[in-house]
């Protein structure tokens, strides 16, 4: 990898992780589910879920966690199947 590569990749981090945090210190980072069940209890009052979570983490953390390995599982499961299609182009 080139030089002028991993400083693009550097500072592409940094501009991704560090200047949003550094730009909104006070602000509160949360999920799509909570929001979402803010509004429909707006919208709502009596409204009931029909189904509960089969497992609920013990924290945050366990649960942040969880979607982290989530999320890098399908992005290995593409990362793979993008190099798979690309070694089988170059040898066909």
């Amino acid at each position: 990898m080139k030089k002028s590569t991993k400083i693009f990749i550097l500072l592409l981090l940094v501009a991704l992780v560090v200047v949003p945090l550094k730009l909104l210190p006070d602000a509160e980072f949360s999920g799509a589910d909570g929001e979402a069940e803010g509004v429909i209890q707006q919208i709502a009052p009596s409204y009931e879920p029909w189904f509960e979570p089969l497992i609920e983490p013990a924290s945050g953390e366990i649960e942040s966690f969880l979607f982290a390995l989530q999320a890098a599982i399908g992005a290995s499961v593409i990362a793979y199947y993008l190099g798979y299609r690309k070694a089988s182009k170059k040898n066909a």
